[in-house]
């Protein structure tokens, strides 16, 4: 597997930490909704358990809110991503490009490549004759054995009459 970067592994990171707090946003608003509940079946008129379900409003308010910012992080940082990947690539093109003129403005490169070119070019027509010629040689012998054998055949027809 091939090794993660330093973004990808950041943007994960960040997705893993939104889903927790989210989670953790969740279980408070229950726990919020919970202590609502029982201030007000058991004690609607305690200032303490009022206080606590301020205090547990406010804390599950705050982590929804940690939540979302940390999603925003989180696509931020895809959308980064994203960016780097499409700035890599054209950094690689360019490259590509630089090494061809390189090659072909320096005369001495040039030449060198030119003539491996050219030899690439003679070594594939060679092995393109002697295939050809190979082929040709193959038919050849093979009429000369269709000859021989159909003489063979006469001269015995003939010899059958003379005798």
């Amino acid at each position: 597997m091939a090794p993660e970067t330093t973004t990808k592994r950041q943007a994960t990171a960040k997705k893993a930490a939104a889903t927790r707090k989210r989670n953790q946003a969740s279980r408070s608003a229950a726990a919020t909704k919970r202590s609502a509940r029982r201030t007000g079946s058991a004690a609607r008129g305690t200032s303490s358990a009022a206080k606590s379900t301020s205090r547990q409003a406010s804390r599950t308010a705050t982590r929804g809110i940690d939540a979302a910012t940390t999603r925003l992080e989180a696509a931020a940082r895809q959308a980064e991503r994203v960016l780097m990947i499409q700035v890599g690539a054209v950094l690689e093109a360019r490259d590509a490009v630089i090494k061809s003129v390189e090659t072909f403005s320096n005369h001495a490169q040039r030449v060198r490549r030119l003539n491996r070119l050219e030899r690439r070019g003679e070594r594939a027509l060679r092995r393109r004759q002697r295939n050809v010629e190979r082929a040709v040689t193959d038919v050849r012998h093979d009429a000369e054995r269709a000859v021989t054998q159909a003489r063979r055949e006469v001269e015995l027809q003939v010899n059958g009459l003379r005798a």
